[in-house]
């Protein structure tokens, strides 16, 4: 047999995990993602016939999985507005060498899924919840969907079994009041909590530098009244740095791509709902992969494809984000296409 050799790219990052966007729609407006304004009624989203299919996803995370993925996670859009999706978590739960399939979710859905995804063989979920305040979060999610809802999602799927995990994008003047209230909640209820850095993911969420809470200053914030200890990377290129409560095994985690970039050991690939593969959140152009596919191309003619497209991969944008190069200045794929 021979040996395996790692996919990497020019900054020698390895190939390991696909972010798989299976709907660029959501039932939210969250303002740092999808405002209102830009998609309103009126925006044209994707129609089903440009959707990868699900025979088409799990062909692509199979061949995906022999260039050396080993976790895929499902994303959107809100992932669970697309039908027959446990169906799909079953199909890739049975490629040969996936090792973890995760999905992310606005929650709002979640309670009703849980126990069927479950069933399916998924065994991870992180529920994006940024305030316990009900005013607050009808506010920033847009359609005035209370947060007792995404709490009963967050519940039923603890109670099908679930690792749960919830990501909070913190904005300054925003909801940085909900730092410590998410912290006290989430540690009694036993489920990781990560703060988010606001990011300028898109184009159309008027991001500015004033409007982001330092990861550092939310770790102070808690620290002052919970002491945190620093935990070590659970894997390589894990995206948040970990804390725990001293004298407890609850724990809290920081994504900080403004302030603390972790391009240099990034490893994930997105998918996004049409089937173009992009190498970085921050990025502008993708790979068309649907047209290999429906082509009639061959599982190593779309080996290559990707081989060719991750070996030229250079991206480190949150690195140079407060620089003024051309490459800042290009627009940027939506995160609703995607995911996060």
């Amino acid at each position: 047999m021979n040996e395996f050799i790692p996919l990497l790219d020019r900054r020698n990052r390895p190939l390991r995990d696909l972010r798989i966007s299976v709907t660029d729609q959501c039932n939210f407006r969250c303002r740092y993602c999808m405002p209102e304004e830009i998609f309103g009624p009126d925006y044209k989203f994707l129609p089903k016939e440009s959707l990868l299919t699900f025979e088409e996803l799990t062909r692509l995370s199979g061949i995906f999985v022999s260039l050396g993925v080993e976790k895929i996670r499902i994303t959107g859009g809100e992932p669970l507005m697309r039908r027959e999706l446990p169906t799909l978590i079953r199909m890739i739960g049975d490629v040969q060498g996936v090792r973890d399939i995760a999905l992310t979710t606005n929650g709002s859905l979640l309670a009703r899924h849980a126990q069927a995804l479950r069933d399916a063989g998924l065994k991870r979920v992180t529920v994006s919840l940024d305030s316990l305040d009900d005013e607050r979060f009808q506010a920033m999610n847009g359609r005035g969907f209370p947060v007792e809802r995404v709490l009963r999602g967050i519940e039923a799927a603890a109670e099908a079994g679930f690792l749960v995990k919830v990501n909070m994008v913190v904005q300054k003047g925003v909801n940085d009041e909900d730092i410590l209230p998410m912290a006290r909640y989430f540690r009694e209820q036993g489920h990781i909590l990560r703060f988010i850095e606001y990011m300028d993911v898109g184009n159309s969420n008027g991001w500015k530098l004033d409007q982001v809470v330092p990861s550092q200053d939310i770790v102070n914030r808690i620290h002052a009244e919970m002491p945190l200890e620093p935990l070590q990377p659970s894997a390589y290129g894990e995206t948040a740095k970990r804390y725990r409560y001293v004298g407890d095994t609850a724990e809290i985690g920081l994504i900080s791509s403004v302030t603390q970039a972790f391009c240099s050991t990034c490893t994930r690939a997105r998918l996004s709902a049409e089937g173009k593969l992009y190498s970085c959140l921050f990025a502008s152009e993708g790979t068309d992969l649907r047209s290999l596919l429906r082509e009639g191309r061959s599982d190593d003619d779309i080996r290559e494809a990707i081989r060719s497209f991750w070996n030229a991969r250079d991206d480190r944008y949150s690195e140079i984000r407060l620089t003024n190069t051309p490459e800042l200045r290009k627009r940027k794929v939506e995160m609703s296409h995607i995911g996060g």
